[in-house]
C-alpha cells in the first residue's frame, strides 16, 4: 500500500521499520520539527526522522498541520491508501482523517477504552495494573475514541517500570500495525466501537505527579507511582525544606503505625510511614544540591533522628 507515516519519538520507530520491511510504499514521513536537546540545547532530529533519513524516505516536519495549505495539498496529491499515526504528538485535523481510503490508523499503547490520553504506559503502571497492551484503531476527532481494529495484551512484570515497558510495547505494536493494514485491505477486520462508559484517562504528566503524598497513598501505591513515572517526573518529597529525590525504594515488610511522612532511622536504614500503616524503605536518595547516594551513605553525612518528617 501507499502510506503516509506520522510519528516522532523512539516509540514510533519499530512500526516505521516494520512497515518498510513489509514492503509498503512509505510515500512521506511526517515528524515534528527538530528540537533543542540536553544541557547544550543542540538542535536534534527526532528518532523517526533519523530512521527515515537512513531509509532514504521523503520527510516533512511542519510546525502546524491543521490549516497548513501546502501540507494539505501535498497529502492530497499523494492520495495515500492509509495514514499511519504513532506517537506523532499533533491532533490530526478532520481533512486529514477523511483523506485516505482506509482511514488514519493509530497505534495506542493501552487496552482501550482504558487509559486514553498522552501517557497511557505511565498511568497503567502507576495504577498498579498487571496487564496492559496495544490497540490499533481508526482515528476520529475525539481523544482516542475511535473504533478498535486489533488489540494485544502484554503483561506488566511486578517490578517493571514504565521506561522498561515502553520498549516492549513499541516492539510488540509494530507487527500489530502491519497485521491491521492487511486486515483492513482484505476486509477481514471489522472496526468495533469502544464502550465509552468504561473509559479512563491518562493525562500528560506534570512535575506535581511525582510528589510523594504519604498521607494519601499507601506504600504500594507510592511504589507503583514511582515505577510508572520513570524516567520523569520520578518521585520526590522534601526534607527540611529541600527537595529530596527518591531514586530507589522498596515496600517495607512490617507495618508502620507512625504518622504518615515520619521517618524511622535504624541500622543505616530510612523507613518512611505511609497511609494505612504501611511503610517504604528509601534505598537511594538525592538531596537538593547533593549527589545521588545510598540511604546509609546519606545518613553518615547527614545525621537524622526518628520522627523527622518528610514532605
Amino acid at each position: 500500500m501507499k502510506l503516509v507515516f506520522c510519528g516522532t519519538p523512539q516509540f514510533a520507530v519499530p512500526t516505521l521499520q516494520a512497515l518498510i520491511a513489509a514492503g509498503h510504499q512509505i510515500a512521506l514521513v511526517v515528524s515534528q520539527p527538530d528540537r533543542p536537546v540536553g544541557r547544550s540545547q543542540q538542535l536534534t532530529a527526532p528518532p523517526v526522522k533519523q530512521t527515515a533519513l537512513e531509509a532514504g524516505l521523503e520527510i516533512t516536519q511542519p510546525e502546524k498541520i491543521k490549516n497548513n495549505a501546502d501540507f494539505r495539498a501535498r497529502l492530497e496529491d499523494l492520495a495515500p491508501d492509509a495514514i499511519v499515526v504513532v506517537a506523532y504528538g499533533r491532533i490530526i485535523p478532520p481533512w486529514m482523517l477523511a483523506l485516505p481510503r482506509l482511514g488514519c490508523i493509530n497505534l495506542h499503547a493501552s487496552l482501550l477504552p482504558k487509559y486514553r490520553g498522552a501517557a497511557p504506559i505511565q498511568w497503567a503502571v502507576a495504577m498498579g495494573e498487571t496487564v496492559t497492551g496495544n490497540t490499533t484503531m481508526l482515528l476520529e476527532e475525539g481523544l482516542d475514541t475511535g473504533p478498535i481494529l486489533l488489540q494485544q495484551e502484554i503483561p506488566i512484570a511486578p517490578a517493571q517500570t514504565a521506561a522498561e515497558l515502553f520498549d516492549v510495547l513499541a516492539k510488540s505494536g509494530a507487527p500489530l500495525v502491519v497485521k491491521t493494514l492487511a486486515g483492513l485491505d482484505s476486509g477481514s477486520i471489522t472496526p468495533q466501537q469502544q464502550d465509552h462508559s468504561r473509559a479512563t484517562l491518562a493525562p500528560i504528566l506534570t512535575r506535581e505527579d511525582g510528589l510523594m503524598d504519604f498521607a494519601k497513598y499507601t506504600a504500594r501505591e507510592l511504589w507503583n507511582r514511582w515505577r510508572g513515572f520513570q524516567p520523569w517526573p520520578g518521585a520526590s518529597t522534601t526534607l527540611e525544606g529541600k527537595k529530596l529525590i527518591v531514586h530507589r525504594m522498596q515496600i517495607a515488610s512490617q507495618d508502620t503505625p507512625n504518622e504518615p511522612g515520619s521517618l524511622e532511622i535504624a541500622d543505616g536504614k530510612m523507613l518512611v510511614a505511609c497511609a494505612q500503616n504501611t511503610g517504604l524503605e528509601l534505598l537511594e536518595i538525592q538531596l537538593e544540591g547533593k549527589k545521588r547516594m545510598t540511604a546509609a551513605d546519606f545518613l553518615r553525612g547527614t545525621p537524622l533522628h526518628s520522627g523527622t518528617r518528610l514532605g
